[in-house]
């Protein structure tokens, strides 16, 4: 079969690689109907050292259900199935509890950039759709793999709800998608920190209230200005660069949340008296628990009545994911689906 391999620090290849087979009796192989190139991607392909055999890359999916393992129950071959990106038994005490990336017989997904993909832990990991599916719905559907999930996972953590007042720092589609969840939850206002205009005038339409494109002192400054000096209870930072983790600190009001989502680029943060501990905030945040999420987020998307999929603004086929690459890299495109017929 085709997939993506990552070579080194901007170094995407296509290549034909070994079909994927069933190893564990809980797997499964899933043909992959649309994948995506996601922005914590972006990460090694900047900084991965240079490696002559590569390796599949790629963790947000919708597939076909082609072969199960003979432990598999609750999914049938011909399934469309929603694939959280971490993969989990959900049986365990953290699953139970919700948090699906911590389970003891989970991981996460690498090799979605293809045309089929082995899913371990099948059963507790794959969501099946119901009925025939719209392919209109598709780009909704494939943002319930990662990026939906984990803007709804940092509004949840940060305690968002009625009454709200939201900063969500960074506009990529993750941002884009901690906005329409924060509206979907009852947030009053929502400042969008972000500095692309296309994508900006969407995330007004998902329901941000304001939008503050400076940076630093003087984007920390506006945002104060708008909540009467006060900061806002929630900051959602999409980002995981330390200027945003600066960013959110600057825009808390005391008593806060700061719930990153933004795959963090550093190990060291301010977390003491004058940053947190002073002012009684509170850091949370962390990898999306997708599969406690999606069941349910799935009957709105289903429904239309809303549409996180419109965060995608460019469809290549498979062949063309280096250059998807590029594309997001060099911010001409928000995020690029896959179609692996194409």
């Amino acid at each position: 079969m085709r997939a993506a391999l990552i070579h080194g620090a901007g170094d995407v290849r296509v290549a034909d690689v070994p079909d994927p087979a069933l190893v564990e009796p809980t797997d499964a192989v899933v043909r992959v109907v649309v994948t995506c190139v996601c922005g914590s991607d972006l990460h090694p392909y900047h900084s991965k050292p240079d490696a002559e055999e590569g390796d599949q890359i790629g963790h947000e999916f919708v597939g076909i259900v082609e072969e199960l393992g003979e432990e598999v129950a609750g999914l049938s071959i011909g399934d469309m199935v929603v694939a959280p990106f971490a993969y989990a038994d959900n049986t365990c005490d953290h699953c139970r509890e919700g948090l699906h990336t911590s389970c003891p017989n989970g991981g996460f997904h690498s090799g979605a950039q293809a045309e089929k993909i082995r899913v371990p832990q099948a059963s507790g990991s794959l969501v099946a759709v119901p009925g025939d599916v719209d392919q209109s719905l598709l780009p909704s559907l494939l943002t319930l793999t990662d990026v939906y999930p984990t803007g709804w996972h940092a509004a949840v953590k940060a305690g968002v709800g009625p009454g709200s007042t939201v900063t969500v720092i960074g506009d990529g589609a993750v941002g884009l998608l901690a906005v329409l969840s924060a509206k979907q939850l009852g947030a009053e206002t929502i400042v969008l920190m972000g500095r692309h205009k296309a994508r900006t005038d969407l995330g007004r339409e998902f329901g941000a209230t304001h939008v503050v494109a400076s940076r630093g002192e003087e984007g920390i400054a506006e945002v104060r200005e708008i909540t009467g000096g006060e900061g806002t209870h929630a900051v959602l930072e999409a980002v995981g660069h330390m200027p945003a983790y600066e960013q959110a600190l600057g825009v808390v009001r005391p008593g806060g949340v700061i719930s990153r989502v933004g795959v963090p680029q550093y190990e060291e943060a301010p977390v003491g008296f004058g940053s947190l501990f002073g002012h009684n905030i509170t850091l949370t945040g962390g990898p999306a628990p997708v599969r406690a999420y999606v069941e349910q987020l799935l009957p709105a998307v289903l429904d239309g009545t809303v549409e996180p999929g419109r965060v995608f603004d460019r469809v290549i086929g498979l062949d063309e994911v280096p250059e998807g690459y590029r594309a997001m890299d060099d911010r001409e495109s928000l995020k690029v689906m896959v179609d692996p017929t194409r």
